[in-house]
């Protein structure tokens, strides 16, 4: 009888042990493999830079114009009223700022390198290692006016996310990344490939097919604003779903899902 305590004692730390141990992998579950997180942050840091040097390359004539020419004696559909960093731009300010076109041209191309190639490297892993159909290429069935319409509702709510999307995306958040990936950041590239002279010498059809030098530039500003608001949402729904547990997944690759 005094034998048998131990024996059930084990037993039972055993079964214990053994419940704890397969709650383990569970709470350290796989969000996202090492490819899509580096791609991630060498995305985010290409972008940062080029944001940054874009708006240095701005100031150098804060106006934009449809067509293939646009100069100061035109008149510009979007006039920034910022100081500009040239004397010959009339901007109604009584001084010129810095002339930063040196630095700021230099890291824009650089930055964009990075993007390309990381952008590259991210699409073609996502096809071959499916990534794309696993995880972003929405179901037929999310795509009722039901689940986008519950789905833009929960958003709007700043819902947090359930147990359900712990460790995949919502549609909505599916077919937004497919906007991004597939369709602003190429146009972002193609507009900005359309401003470059030595480009458009070697392949006119690029700039002739958006209708001028001066549209593409104006097309990649207004690429440049939704990339703006679609990050500040992202980090604004990585508050709302999360931040510590979010930032985790994407530097460590493990979340904690949910307890409601």
């Amino acid at each position: 009888m005094n034998a048998s305590l131990p024996t059930a004692d084990r037993g039972a730390r055993q079964l214990s042990s053994a419940k704890l141990g397969s709650a383990v992998p569970a709470a350290r579950r796989k969000r996202h493999s090492s490819i899509v997180r580096v791609t991630h942050w060498a995305t985010t840091v290409a972008f940062l830079a080029l944001l940054v040097s874009g708006g240095e390359i701005v100031l150098s004539h804060p106006r934009f114009y449809w067509g293939e020419t646009g100069n100061v004696n035109m008149r510009p559909w979007l006039n920034l009223h910022l100081p500009s960093s040239r004397d010959t731009v009339p901007t109604g300010y009584g001084y010129v700022l810095p002339d930063q076109n040196g630095w700021s041209r230099y890291l824009h191309f650089q930055a964009a390198w990075l993007a390309v190639g990381t952008g590259l490297f991210y699409v073609l892993f996502g096809f071959f290692a499916g990534h794309f159909r696993r995880n972003l290429f929405p179901a037929a069935s999310d795509l009722s006016i039901k689940e986008l319409g519950g789905s833009l509702v929960r958003h709007l709510r700043f819902e947090r996310p359930g147990k359900e999307e712990a460790w995949s995306y919502n549609v909505l958040q599916r077919l937004t990344y497919l906007l991004v990936i597939f369709g602003l950041f190429p146009l972002m590239i193609w507009t900005g490939l359309a401003m470059s002279f030595g480009f458009t010498s070697e392949f006119p059809l690029a700039v002739r097919l958006l209708g001028g030098q001066q549209t593409a530039r104006s097309l990649h500003f207004l690429v440049t604003i939704f990339l703006v608001l679609f990050l500040l949402i992202h980090v604004l729904m990585v508050f709302v779903a999360g931040f510590r547990n979010r930032m985790r997944a994407m530097i460590t690759g493990c979340a904690t899902p949910p307890t409601e």
